[in-house]
C-alpha cells in the first residue's frame, strides 16, 4: 500500500534543488480516497516508513510567519489556475467554472469531506466560500518547526503548494485542525485516518522533514489498525 503511494506522492511535486529534493515528475496526481478498515491488521509497509522518519524534537524555532511559504496561493505548475482552485477542481464533484477563466476558477460543487464523512455545497463567495477551505495535510507551522525553518524561499513556497500535501475540506473542520500533528489531531472520521497517517507519513519522507516522539507515536497506533 506504502509503495503505491509513494509513487503518487513522487508523482505530485517538482524538484526543489538541494535539499529536500522532491522529483521532477507529472504533478497533481491526487491520492486515493478510499481507507482500510480499522479492524483491519498494522500495516507493516506504513509502520516500517514511519520508523524510518528522522527524529525531530518539539520545540519553538523561532521566526514562523504564513509568508515564509509565499503570500496567498500560487501556481507553480504554470498550468494557468492557483494551486487553490486546482484542489477544488480536483477533489470537488459537480463542479461549474467561471465563464473565461479555462475552467480554472471554481465557482460551485460538491464535497465529500474526507475528514468527516460529510457533503459539503461549495459555493464561491465572500461569505460562503470557507465553508470549503484546502488544507495543507502537514501543516506549514508544523513543518518549519520540524526542518523547513532551513529551507530556502523557494522551497517553502513549492510545499506550501504541493497537491501531495493540499486536501479540500470542511472549513470548521480544518479550522479545529489548526497547525496540529497527529499527537494533538486525527480526522474526525476514522475510516479515514489509514489515509490521513499515509499521506502524512509519506509527505514527511519526500520533504525529509523529521517528526517528534509524540507525534510518531499517534501515527504508529493509527498504522497499528490498518491493513
Amino acid at each position: 500500500m506504502l509503495l503505491v503511494l509513494a509513487a503518487i506522492v513522487l508523482a505530485g511535486v517538482w524538484a526543489l534543488g538541494g535539499s529536500p529534493t522532491p522529483t521532477d515528475a507529472a504533478p497533481w496526481s491526487p491520492f486515493p480516497t478510499a481507507s482500510a478498515s480499522a479492524a483491519a491488521p498494522a500495516d507493516t509497509d506504513l509502520l516500517t516508513a514511519i520508523a524510518a522518519l528522522p527524529e525531530s524534537e518539539a520545540g519553538d524555532v523561532p521566526g514562523y510567519a504564513r509568508d515564509r511559504f509565499g503570500k496567498g496561493w500560487k501556481d507553480p505548475d504554470r498550468n494557468g489556475c492557483d494551486a487553490r482552485n486546482d484542489v477544488l477542481a480536483r477533489d470537488l464533484t459537480a463542479t461549474t467554472f467561471k465563464p473565461g477563466t479555462h475552467d480554472c476558477v471554481v465557482l460551485s460543487g460538491e464535497l465529500d469531506d474526507p475528514y468527516t464523512g460529510a457533503q459539503v455545497h461549495f459555493v464561491r463567495g465572500n461569505d460562503t466560500s470557507e465553508l470549503v477551505q484546502i488544507d495543507h495535510v502537514v501543516p506549514l507551522s508544523w513543518a518549519w518547526q520540524h526542518g523547513a525553518a532551513a529551507w530556502t524561499d523557494d522551497q517553502r513556497l513549492l510545499f506550501a503548494n504541493d497537491p501531495a500535501n493540499l486536501l479540500a475540506v470542511d472549513g470548521a473542520t480544518n479550522s479545529s485542525k489548526s497547525d496540529s500533528g497527529p499527537a494533538d489531531w486525527l480526522p474526525p472520521d476514522e475510516t479515514y485516518r489509514c489515509t490521513y497517517a499515509e499521506r502524512f507519513t509519506a509527505v514527511l519522507a519526500e520533504y525529509g522533514l523529521g517528526i517528534d516522539e509524540p507525534d510518531r507515536t499517534a501515527l504508529v497506533a493509527v498504522a497499528g489498525r490498518c491493513g
